[in-house]
């Protein structure tokens, strides 16, 4: 049972049916795992119902975040031995005065922001912690691809699949999965490694996505995925055929 199930018409599963979408496309030879916006402003700084979280942190997304969490550090773990490339994606910290300027347009709380460390928010929640070995990109926008060079990185590495995690599902994972896909990458959405402050928004937009724009996985798969990548495949010394 898909986690949408619950949330789309018989009406709806049969046009999904009758028009084909949803076929999985499968994943490539060269996976980057790319952990979205896992920092205190969206997850939040301790695990609580969503409802206490955001009463603090406005954007914080609850249990579910944490959830999410638990299941993206296992894949971290799996990655990183293999030497597969992970990359997380953050904000900036405090933002120019033309950026907070345009954020209230969609926030009655957006003051709030003003009497916060912008900074410390974005850090990286520390169970997740980067190591070393892995790579940060700093953005403005929704998509980990715009005004960055998330995608000259993945070209170094010579990736064809992005493994995303992180949140929210229905904003910046949405943005970065369908860039991903019009860059022409293989793309994976790890359900249970993903989350939303809004239960419609993350059925809803794992929906869409696995309709057109990516294989929605469970962690499980993912896993299993990653065990079965060979050792060293992203050692510099060892370029793919073609180079």
């Amino acid at each position: 049972m898909a986690i949408w199930d619950d949330a789309t018409t018989e009406r709806d599963k049969q046009v999904l049916k009758a028009c084909g979408y949803g076929r999985v496309r499968g994943l490539g030879q060269r996976p980057a795992l790319i952990v979205v916006d896992m920092n205190y402003n969206w997850v939040g700084d301790r695990r609580e119902p969503v409802l206490e979280s955001i009463k603090r942190i406005r954007h914080s997304c609850g249990e579910e975040a944490w959830d999410a969490l638990d299941v993206v550090r296992t894949l971290i773990d799996k990655a990183r031995p293999k030497g597969v490339p992970v990359i997380y994606t953050t904000g900036y910290g405090v933002e120019t005065n033309y950026e907070s300027g345009r954020r209230p347009w969609k926030n009655d709380r957006h003051d709030e922001d003003e009497t916060m460390d912008y900074s410390a928010r974005m850090e990286i929640v520390k169970e997740i912690a980067p190591a070393p070995s892995d790579i940060v990109i700093h953005k403005s926008k929704p998509s980990g691809f715009f005004g960055t060079p998330l995608h000259g990185v993945l070209n170094d590495y010579a990736v064809d699949t992005l493994l995303v995690t992180g949140g929210s599902t229905s904003g910046c994972i949405r943005a970065t999965a369908v860039d991903a896909f019009s860059y022409n990458y293989f793309v994976a959405v790890v359900e249970d490694g993903t989350f939303d402050r809004i239960q419609l928004s993350h059925k809803a937009n794992l929906l869409d996505m696995n309709m057109k724009y990516a294989d929605v996985m469970k962690a499980e798969s993912v896993s299993a995925y990653l065990d079965g990548l060979p050792n060293g495949l992203y050692q510099w010394n060892r370029r793919p055929r073609g180079f």
